[in-house]
């Protein structure tokens, strides 16, 4: 049997996770919703729920993924052998593919973009900004396109492997999606008025910090970290036995927060500086930043224009590394599970994301008439992975861990065999059974009903 690839140090654990976590929504969600629910008071908040309930599942997923030393399947299967825990397996293999395959049409939209930035598009007197992303993807074949060309991209790299694709792209690309989002940062803080915008962000405001802003919090910190849905098992069953894994969970944690502040101040002192009314979502990513470097273009046209390269080669990147991870769950199930050759597994997985994915497209337009539940194709899809499928995922593996597999299991795997994390075991031990169950049904609850 070969041996299975793995990654070659932590640096690049941290950055593959980091990179799996950090996507659209640290970009176009995050910002709005420190700014709306208290600023500082909620990222207070957002940090606790960080350590107390997303950290601990990471660590569930983490235990499971690097105990059973393979896909979300066949590690369920290997460590509770002759039991129905494989079929939570089997549920993670498919939501990602499914989200996989709508969050690639988001993707072609960024690629769509970055074309449009680099053809100076929305810098200049007669740039049409206003309805373009609605004529976009209402289209049928522009978005079908660069769909097509996001996917392409995420297939290349998960096609060269763990170590040679995964490793190799993430370890040059996050520290360059680090640097582009703290040059957007600086020209962000500089623009007059921008100064509103920071204060949006930072400025402690406890009486905005409702019941619904807790669960918003709570939320953030869940899906941030690309939790329950098979990411975080399947790269850490390609992490080495004497990796400490408290250092890549609070490595990739400390990663993506950071990020999402610098977006925060990337994007809502420009918002300010325009006297726009913030906003979160896509509409916040591909109409109004737009509109906003137009706007900035009438006096220096070449400076918008490289600010708006930069900020959607930023958006892209940052889908692209959530992407691979996504794939790479389906792939490895292929591959361990079913005997697919790596080449055979990527191209069944692309064709099968690529088509649900033309459907997705297609709701914007042609096929906006279709609806399950009420809801259009895209948006179905949507809400049944974030709102049911994820929390399912993440609530199951936390049972797993803190309930099914023995407690010297978890613990050796936690501690490196009783050498490191000794005193903290105890508590993320809790955390896991007890805490993070409860937590993940309030997400749910309140993603239901609030």
């Amino acid at each position: 049997m070969r041996e299975r690839d793995h990654f070659g140090s932590r640096f690049a654990v941290i950055m593959a996770m980091a990179g799996s976590a950090i996507g659209l929504g640290n970009i176009w969600r995050f910002p709005y919703m420190v700014g709306e629910y208290g600023g500082a008071a909620f990222i207070v908040v957002y940090l606790l729920a960080c350590f107390a309930l997303a950290l601990p599942i990471f660590f569930a997923e983490s235990v499971i993924g690097r105990r059973g030393r393979s896909d979300t399947f066949g590690s369920m299967q290997k460590l509770a052998p002759g039991t129905g825990w494989r079929w939570v397996g089997l549920l993670t293999v498919l939501s990602p593919i499914i989200i996989l395959s709508y969050y690639s049409v988001v993707g072609g939209w960024s690629v769509e973009y970055l074309f449009k930035s680099l053809a100076f598009d929305f810098t200049g007197p007669e740039a049409q900004i206003e309805g373009f992303f609605g004529r976009f993807i209402s289209s049928v074949w522009e978005p079908i396109v660069a769909h097509t060309l996001f996917i392409g991209l995420t297939a290349a790299i998960v096609l060269c492997g763990v170590k040679k694709g995964i490793e190799t792209f993430t370890k040059i690309t996050m520290p360059v999606l680090f640097v582009l989002v703290v040059v957007l940062v600086c020209y962000s803080v500089s623009l007059p008025g921008s100064e509103k915008g920071v204060a949006y962000l930072v400025k402690p405001n406890f009486s905005k910090l409702t019941a619904e802003g807790v669960a918003a919090a709570l939320g953030q910190a869940f899906f941030s970290l690309s939790l329950g849905v098979g990411t975080v098992l399947t790269y850490s069953s390609y992490v080495k036995a004497d990796e400490n894994l408290l250092y890549s969970g609070v490595g990739t944690a400390v990663s993506d927060l950071f990020f999402a502040i610098l977006a925060g101040f990337a994007i809502m002192p420009a918002v300010f500086a325009a006297g726009i009314a913030p906003g979160a979502g896509p509409g916040l990513v591909f109409e109004t930043l737009p509109f906003i470097f137009n706007r900035m273009g009438v006096a220096i046209p070449w400076l918008s224009a490289l600010v708006a390269i930069v900020f959607f080669l930023t958006i892209l990147t940052a889908a692209l590394t959530s992407a691979i991870s996504m794939m790479e769950v389906g792939v490895a199930y292929l591959s361990e599970e079913k005997g697919v050759p790596r080449t055979r597994a990527v191209l069944y997985i692309t064709l099968f994301a690529w088509t649900v994915g033309i459907l997705c497209s297609l709701s914007f337009g042609p096929l906006s008439h279709v609806h399950l539940l009420g809801c259009t194709i895209f948006d179905f899809l949507d809400k049944l992975c974030s709102n049911w499928l994820l929390p399912l995922g993440g609530f199951l593996f936390t049972l797993f861990a803190g309930w099914k597999m023995s407690r010297a299991d978890v613990f050796d795997e936690f501690t490196n065999g009783g050498t490191r994390n000794v005193r903290l075991f105890g508590v993320v031990y809790f955390l896991i059974r007890y805490f993070a169950p409860v937590g993940i049904l309030v997400v749910f609850l309140s993603a239901l009903f609030l």
